[in-house]
């Protein structure tokens, strides 16, 4: 499992034996840094506490990990020895933040405790809204296993006010990551009663390393799916849910929202009933519905989910309608030009074209963008569904890479000795000379000159990027106060015509302003 968190219990433990420490027990581990202390407790009540951070070349604390209720004076600093303040105010229940000092390369943990957790029994929504680091006890149905489940224990669970990730869950002994699936005998429709604190990871509100108070078996069971995948093709079909039933009785739901293009078409009855589902041809993009089925023995009820996909086309559109659109299944197709490598492993960048620009988050499998050859200013082509981190939209893992379009960078001089040809694309950066046409005249189009210090190249139309036409092109210059002397990046194909050497295409990258 993910080391993100330590077991409340042992955090807990720790916190009581740091207040019995002195300021003088130091806690060597690297080389590099040494800090007099990395377990660092404050009051509940509100307070601050300080260590000494002694290191051989300058430090900074990484702001990612820092939350919004504690301080840190300094946040960074140089080779030497360094006293760091950590305050923070009243909390109405125990916390916890986790903080890395980065040094030379190494990088030294450090765990702030303030108070000690105490559990507070909550709803799915209530937890939603509440603050990290707080401990609650939850009960809601599992109702979806997550990745890594069977030996972590990574689940998802509902209470009928939301839903919320399990991550990390103790087995029968007490023990994390030793199958705790198996150890409990769970499955999908079992309703459990876990407690463990409060985090949201990439957005997902997940309460943490868990330890189960109780486990109530579900009375309905889902035994398999005809197709396994449970996907409708895009020209229409069925599904057909299996099920295994020792309730009275069977209920099934379809959310409203999908009652446009899902129906029941048959149950059967009995122990072993099945459901199928109808869906005509699909003319949109994917699609998918979350149906309920529910049962009762009088005493106690079950419900269990599935999801119903059907297959659709992909929709090609500009960033901005990619921005403007719902977060479901539809596979989206985006053109344009990566603007900004975040995380080339993970396939992590930023896509602009000329209507705006998109964060696509985990591009393809691990390394696929590195193998791939991908750099920033390359024309690229992804698929995938419409997400978003912390109300930010973006494409969600999963897009996958279609294809792309090798940009070079080049200067002005070698951009000359280049072949014409409309399919090889340059990135050049020079300075804007003059704002006219070949003939000396304003215009609404972009036509420029500009030079690196040498020759002058003449750019024929600069376009606010990727895809723009017609009149979407018109007048940008202007508006984007593109200035003679500002130094311009633009992207572009060569050709020569009547004996002037062209950059054609312009797609705009970036300018700024003389120093």
């Amino acid at each position: 499992m993910k080391l993100r968190y330590f077991i409340p219990a042992f955090i807990a433990l720790v916190g009581a034996m740091m207040v019995s420490c002195s300021d003088e027990d130091t806690v060597t581990l690297l080389d590099e840094i040494q800090v007099s202390r990395s377990y660092v407790p404050i009051n509940l009540e509100g307070g601050e506490a300080t260590i000494d951070v002694n290191a051989k070349a300058d430090w900074s604390f990484e702001e990612a990990g820092i939350p919004e209720w504690l301080t840190i004076t300094p946040m960074e600093g140089k080779a030497g020895e360094t006293k760091v303040k950590f305050s923070a105010p009243a909390a109405n229940n125990g916390r916890n933040a986790d903080l890395k000092i980065n040094c030379a390369g190494r990088t030294q943990n450090i765990k702030i405790i303030q108070g000690l957790p105490v559990v507070q029994d909550a709803t799915c929504a209530e937890v939603i809204a509440g603050p990290e680091s707080k401990t609650y006890r939850v009960t809601g149905a599992i109702t979806r296993w997550a990745n890594n489940y069977e030996k972590y224990g990574n689940m998802w669970i509902s209470d009928g006010t939301g839903e919320i990730q399990i991550y990390g869950m103790a087995d029968k002994n007490g023990k994390l990551a030793n199958n705790p699936v198996a150890s409990w005998g769970l499955e999908i429709g079992d309703v459990i009663t876990v407690e463990g604190p409060k985090s949201v990871y990439n957005g997902i509100t997940e309460l943490v390393d868990v330890k189960v108070v109780k486990i109530v078996k579900s009375l309905l069971k889902i035994e398999g799916y005809d197709p396994e995948d449970a996907t409708i093709p895009q020209e229409g079909g069925d599904v057909t849910v299996n099920l295994n039933c020792k309730g009275n009785g069977l209920s099934v739901e379809i959310p409203e929202s999908a009652k446009n293009w899902l129906a029941i078409s048959e149950i059967t009855a009995g122990s072993t009933p099945t459901v199928t589902f109808h869906a005509n041809a699909n003319a949109g993009g994917d699609r998918s519905a979350v149906v309920t089925f529910k049962t009762s023995n009088g005493s106690q009820e079950s419900a269990v989910t599935a999801t119903i996909n059907q297959k659709g086309s992909i929709v090609a559109c500009t960033v901005a309608e990619f921005l403007d659109a719902a977060e479901d299944a539809t596979q989206y197709r985006l053109t344009g030009v990566i603007q900004k490598v975040t995380k080339a492993s993970s396939g992590d960048f930023v896509l602009r074209d000329w209507s705006g620009e998109v964060a696509i988050y985990h591009m393809g499998a691990q390394g696929e963008f590195e193998s791939l050859g991908l750099k920033e200013g390359d024309i690229i082509t992804v698929v995938g569904k419409r997400g978003s981190y912390n109300g930010t939209p973006q494409m969600s893992k999963g897009g996958q890479y279609e294809t792309h379009i090798p940009v070079t960078d080049i200067s002005i001089e070698d951009f000359f000795e280049m072949p014409d040809d409309k399919n090889v694309y340059y990135r050049i950066t020079g300075e804007v000379s003059s704002l006219l046409d070949k003939d000396g005249n304003p215009n609404d189009w972009g036509n420029m000159y500009i030079t690196d210090g040498g020759q002058q190249l003449y750019v024929y139309g600069l376009y606010p990027g990727y895809g723009a036409t017609g009149d979407n092109r018109k007048g940008w210059v202007a508006a984007a106060g593109i200035e003679v002397g500002d130094v311009l990046t633009t992207i572009g194909y060569k050709d020569t015509f009547k004996g002037v050497v062209e950059l054609c295409g312009g797609i705009y990258f970036s300018h700024s302003k003389p120093e």
